[in-house]
């Protein structure tokens, strides 16, 4: 086999941390090619480099030939790159971001249309329509089409579905799947196991290290502590039973028995566009609730107007006993919330952090200095108290911004896709986390697009355009719609859907 990429002894160094540590490969021509490793391993480097953006400290680099330092102007036209957050200007219009692409490798966009008509024409009609205004899967094809334009015959894709719901990574590794029938190579990173199980061969990037290099099948079994962990265990029924230590908060809002989140016939409209259309549903003490949709069914609307940060436009609902419409500042002080990206201050410490977050939930200094303690403790953090956390490694970042979630032990906590993008054995155990907190009375509201964990809740709604399609255990949505597991469940509904712009 002709290779397309030669790596040879490549390190790569930022300061005392190695990034990439003597690390050698190669990639044949028109191979679908995978980069799998933990957050840190090494991989944006790794893409950076061969893209020509970074130059290694030893070692060389070829692609299609050419040297990436020497021959870097030679090899940049014939490179695509995607990388995380599709790198599309937001302010500009679908139009504008793929001209302004274009324009950089001196060609147009007519010249280029043969190469990225298949993919472009699925969104052209919405030429005028800003990149911040798309839909997650829209944005995935621009990007793809704005990497493309210039006819590379290599594409490197930096987990570009990271936050994307599992009908849009579908059909986004099917369009790559014809750009290897072109004859493209491809060199993608991706969390999800699924994605790498469509790559013809994988490398386990781990600390700077490669630590194999094979078939998706080989890989996963001989790193399966890594990339198939066991499920994460719930505590027992005993353990989940009330207990002195049960939030002073949920027992204000949960009125005895009654649901932490209650909702009647909400809805959120934008001119005439519902994105969330005359929903209802309710949700109880402890419980851990998914709350699922493909990206522009509506989920992140209703979930602002759950937490306080937008008011329906009519409908009712209530938050811990709050009014979602009336009382929405007292909602934002009796929840706790997680985003994606951890929600921390990376260049505060460890402890500024938890004393900052509970000075805004308007915890008092004598609470806030003996929890933080008992919390260092707990999470085994009290020696790296004053350490940066941008300095810490991703695992740890993801409990503590979880742990502060909680300090001020909340009626309910949002956690806005709270994995994206993070190891399998990272996920687990933050799902211990999870359920941890659930067993102590905290009710946990989940959104994620990790069908694994859909099947860790207790009960899952599922959103398509607007409206609620099906809520339930995932035993019941199995058997209801007669699917094997949750991601086929998941499918089959989003599929239904008529938004064209979803």
């Amino acid at each position: 086999m002709v290779n397309a990429i030669e790596v040879h002894n490549m390190s790569k160094s930022y300061g005392r941390v190695k990034a990439l540590d003597d690390i050698s490969f190669s990639v044949g021509k028109g191979e679908v090619f995978g980069l799998i490793g933990p957050d840190g391993a090494g991989k944006t480097s790794l893409y950076r480099i061969l893209c020509t953006l970074l130059r290694p400290d030893a070692g060389n680099a070829s692609v299609e030939g050419f040297d990436t330092v020497s021959q870097m102007k030679e090899m940049r036209r014939r490179v695509g790159y995607m990388p995380g957050k599709f790198s599309l200007y937001q302010d500009l219009t679908v139009e504008e971001n793929l001209k302004f692409f274009a324009t950089l490798f001196g060609t147009t966009v007519e010249e280029g249309y043969d190469s990225i008509k298949a993919i472009y024409q699925q969104i052209e009609r919405f030429r005028d329509r800003k990149a911040g205004a798309l839909s997650g899967g829209m944005k995935q094809k621009l990007a793809l089409s704005c990497a493309l334009v210039h006819s590379p015959s290599i594409l490197f894709l930096d987990e570009p579905t990271t936050g994307v719901d599992p009908v849009s990574r579908k059909e986004f590794w099917d369009m790559l799947g014809t750009l290897k029938e072109r004859g493209i190579t491809i060199v993608a990173s991706t969390p999800y196991l699924d994605e790498v199980r469509r790559c013809d061969r994988v490398a386990f990037l781990n600390h700077g290290h490669i630590s194999g290099i094979d078939t998706p099948e080989v890989i996963l079994e001989q790193f399966k502590d890594v990339f198939n962990p066991e499920p994460p265990l719930r505590p027992s029924m005993s353990e989940m039973g009330m207990d002195s230590s049960a939030p002073e908060a949920l027992s204000q809002g949960d009125g005895g028995g009654e649901p932490v989140i209650e909702v009647q016939h909400l809805v959120k409209a934008f001119g005439t566009f519902h994105a969330v259309d005359d929903i209802s549903f309710s949700v109880k003490r402890g419980e851990i609730f998914g709350f699922l949709g493909a990206n522009g069914a509506g989920k992140t609307t209703a979930m602002h107007m759950l937490t306080g940060l937008n008011q329906p436009t009519s409908g009712t609902g209530t938050v811990v006993g709050y009014d979602i419409r009336t009382e929405y500042e007292q909602i934002k002080r009796h929840i706790g919330y997680m985003s994606q990206r951890f929600s921390l201050y990376e260049d505060l410490t460890i402890s500024e952090n938890i004393r900052l977050f509970a000075g805004i939930y308007g915890m008092k200094d004598k609470e806030i200095a003996r929890k933080t303690d008992e919390l260092l403790e707990r999470l085994q953090f009290a020696e790296h108290k004053n350490d940066l956390v941008s300095s810490l490694p991703l695992g740890w970042k993801q409990k503590l911004a979880f742990s502060v979630a909680i300090f001020h032990e909340p009626g309910v906590v949002f956690l806005d896709e709270p994995t994206g993008g993070v190891d399998p054995a990272t996920r687990r155990q933050f799902w211990e986390l999870i359920y941890d907190a659930a067993s102590r009375g905290i009710t946990v509201f989940v959104t994620t697009h990790y069908m694994d964990e859909a099947e860790y809740c207790d009960r899952i709604s599922i959103m398509v355009d607007g409206k609620i399609s099906a809520i339930g255990t995932p035993e019941e949505l199995k058997q209801r719609f007669q699917q094997p597991d949750m991601d086929h469940v998941f499918t089959y509904l989003a599929r239904q859907a008529k938004r064209i712009d979803s």
